[in-house]
C-alpha cells in the first residue's frame, strides 16, 4: 500500500515548478483588493488522458450516490484512483486524498492526504491550493490557521479555482465589513469572482450570485429577472440550494417571480432539490424539457421524480446501431440483431446424413480439402440454425463446377446458439447522472446565432482549437430548445464565446403530444416522437 502511494506521489511531484509545500510563503489575504482578473482552472490543469479518465470514472461508479452506503466500494475506488493518479489524473488524486482524510477504503492518514495535495500544488493545480486552505482552516495534517487558510483561498481563486472563487465571493459580497462574522464589503470584486466561478459551472457560485443581485436596487446592480435566470441555471449546474430557493420562491408572492404563486413549478423544483440532496453529482442541462421558466407552459408530468430527473439529466450520445453479422440474413442463416456466436466453435462434428443432435447454429464443412475450388466453397458457407431432431439439408455444390459431384463428403460443425452481446454501460450512466441516446443517422446541426430549426435536446460545442474549448466543451453541455427559440448564449454565463461560434447537434428527445393533445414529458429516442412545433 505504502509503495503504491509513494509511486503516485513520485509521479505527482515530477514537474518544473518551484516547491510549493504546505508552509510556503503567502501573500496576506486582502478583503479590500481593488480588482480581480478571472482565470479558468482548465487553462492550467494538467491534461487528462482517456485511459486515466476511464479509471477515474470507474472509481466514481463504484462509489456512486445511487448506491446504498453499504454497496459503495471505496477500497476499489482507491485502487482505481491510484492508477489514474499515476497517469496524471489530478481529480483522481484529489479524490484519493479525500479517502485518506476520512479513512474510507484506505487507512486514515492525513499526512498522506497532505502529501498528495502538495504534489498537485507542485503541478500548479488550483484546486490543490483551495484544498490546502481547507486543511489549514480545519487543522487537517497541519496546524489550524485561519489567516493562512484565507491566503491559500485567495491564491487559489487568482489561479482559477471555481470553488475558491465561489467561497471568497460569498465572503466579500456584503455592503459593509464585519470581520467578526467573516464577511466584508467588496461587492464589485465579489461579483467578478462569482461570475468567473459561474462561468466554470459552479452551482454554489450561481446560488450566491443570484442571491446577491436579487432585488430592485439598480445602483447595486440588482435585477430580479437576471437573478431568476441564474437561479434556474444553477439548478442545471446541480445546485440543491438554487432548486430549494425556487421551490420556496414560486410557492409565495415574491418580486423574484413577479409576485405570482406557481405551485406547479414549485413542486418540480422541490422534487429536483430532493434528488440533488440524495445525489449531488446530478446535473440537469436539459432542465427546460421538464421545467422551463415562465411564461413558457409546463409540459404535463406523471408526478414521478424519476421522470423529471431522467428527462433533465445529461445524455451519453451513442452512434447509430450497426447491424450485427448475420442479422440481415434470412432463413436459417438469420442471427437476431444484437446477438453473436461464440468465437470458439464446439468440438461436435456430425455427418450430413445424421439428424441434428443439438439445437443451435451449425456450419457446413468439407471433410477434406484438396483443391482451391473446394477451399473457396468451404469459406463461403455461413452458420445455419437447426432444431434438435431436424435433418440437415443437402448443400448446393454447383459453384464447384465439374467437381460438384466428386468433392469430399459434407460434415456439420456445431457452433452453439447465439447469445446477446453485452454492451458495457458508460460510467456516468452507472452513476445515474446521464442516460444514453442515439445520434440520428441523418445528422442535423445548427450554428448558435440561428433560430432552433427543430425541437429537442441539442449538444453544443465550439471548435477544438478555440481558446475556450476546454472550458466550454463539457460532458453536460446540452440544452432543450424548442423550434423557433434561440439557442443558449454563452455570454449569459459570462463565457466570452459568441453564439455563432457554437455548433449545436440535434439529439431528438423532444416531448410528445399525448392523448389529451397537450405536450407531455417523454424520454423519446428516435422512435418517431411527434415534435409539437414541427410544421
Amino acid at each position: 500500500m505504502l509503495l503504491a502511494v509513494a509511486f503516485i506521489l513520485l509521479n505527482l511531484t515530477a514537474c518544473n515548478m518551484n516547491p510549493l509545500p504546505r508552509n510556503m510563503n503567502l501573500q496576506a489575504f486582502d478583503p479590500h483588493r481593488a480588482d480581480f482578473v478571472c482565470k479558468h482552472e482548465v487553462d492550467v490543469n494538467p491534461p487528462i488522458t482517456a485511459e486515466s479518465e476511464a479509471l477515474f470514472q470507474q472509481g466514481m461508479a463504484v462509489t456512486s450516490y445511487e448506491l446504498l452506503p453499504k454497496q459503495r466500494d471505496h477500497a476499489k475506488a482507491a485502487e482505481l484512483w491510484k492508477q489514474a493518479a499515476a497517469l496524471g489524473h489530478w481529480k483522481a488524486a484529489m479524490n484519493l486524498a479525500g479517502l485518506y482524510e476520512s479513512g474510507q477504503g484506505v487507512p486514515e492518514d492525513t499526512e498522506q492526504a497532505v502529501l498528495i495535495v502538495e504534489g498537485l500544488m507542485k503541478q500548479g493545480v488550483p484546486a490543490a491550493f483551495d484544498k490546502m486552505g481547507t486543511y489549514h482552516q480545519r487543522g487537517i495534517g497541519v496546524n489550524d490557521d485561519t489567516s493562512r487558510a484565507y491566503a491559500f483561498w485567495q491564491l487559489a481563486a487568482d489561479m482559477g479555482s471555481p470553488a475558491a472563487q465561489a467561497y471568497l465571493g460569498s465572503k466579500l459580497k456584503a455592503t459593509y465589513d464585519n470581520p467578526g462574522q467573516g464577511f466584508w464589503g467588496n461587492r464589485d470584486v465579489a461579483l467578478k469572482m462569482l461570475e468567473c466561478s459561474f462561468a466554470q459551472g459552479n452551482g454554489d457560485a450561481a446560488y450566491t450570485l443570484a442571491l446577491t443581485i436579487t432585488g430592485d436596487n439598480r445602483s447595486l446592480g440588482e435585477d430580479n429577472a437576471r437573478a431568476l435566470k441564474i437561479y434556474h441555471d444553477g439548478v442545471k449546474l446541480g445546485s440543491e440550494k438554487c432548486a430549494s430557493s425556487l421551490f420556496v420562491k414560486f410557492d409565495r408572492t415574491t418580486p423574484l417571480t413577479g409576485n405570482t404563486i406557481d405551485t406547479a413549478r414549485s413542486d418540480r423544483y422541490g422534487e429536483l432539490a430532493q434528488a440533488l440532496e440524495l445525489n449531488p453529482d446530478l446535473r440537469f442541462p436539459n432542465l427546460d424539457k421538464v421545467l422551463p421558466l415562465p411564461p413558457a407552459e409546463l409540459p404535463m408530468w406523471d408526478g414521478k421524480r424519476k421522470t423529471l430527473v431522467d428527462a433533465a439529466i445529461a445524455l451519453v450520445a451513442l452512434p447509430a446501431v450497426k447491424p450485427t453479422p448475420g442479422s440481415q440474413s434470412s432463413g436459417r442463416a438469420h442471427i437476431p440483431q444484437g446477438h453473436a456466436l461464440k468465437a470458439q466453435p464446439h468440438p461436435v462434428v456430425v455427418e450430413a446424413t445424421s439428424s441434428v443432435p443439438h439445437s443451435g447454429y451449425w456450419l457446413p464443412r468439407l471433410h477434406a480439402i484438396y483443391r482451391e475450388h473446394e477451399r473457396a466453397w468451404d469459406n463461403a458457407q455461413v452458420p445455419q440454425r437447426y432444431a434438435k431432431g431436424e435433418v440437415f439439408e443437402t448443400m448446393d455444390r454447383r459453384s464447384m463446377g465439374a467437381y460438384a459431384n466428386t468433392a469430399t463428403r459434407t460434415v456439420w460443425q456445431f457452433l452453439g446458439d447465439a447469445v446477446a452481446v453485452v454492451q458495457s454501460s458508460h460510467p456516468r450512466v452507472t452513476q445515474g447522472i446521464a442516460r444514453t441516446t442515439r445520434v440520428p443517422e441523418e445528422s442535423l446541426r445548427c450554428k448558435g446565432m440561428l433560430s432552433c430549426p427543430r425541437t429537442g435536446v441539442w449538444a453544443g460545442q465550439v471548435a477544438k482549437d478555440h481558446p475556450l474549448a476546454r472550458l466550454y466543451n463539457r460532458w453536460d453541455r446540452f440544452a432543450y430548445v424548442e423550434k423557433g427559440q434561440s439557442f443558449p448564449n454563452p455570454e449569459d454565463q459570462h463565457i466570452a464565446i459568441a453564439p455563432h461560434e457554437v455548433r449545436w447537434l440535434w439529439l431528438d428527445n423532444a416531448n410528445q403530444i399525448g392523448p389529451s393533445r397537450r405536450t407531455e414529458v417523454s424520454l423519446s429516442d428516435l422512435h418517431g416522437a411527434q415534435d409539437p412545433l414541427k410544421t
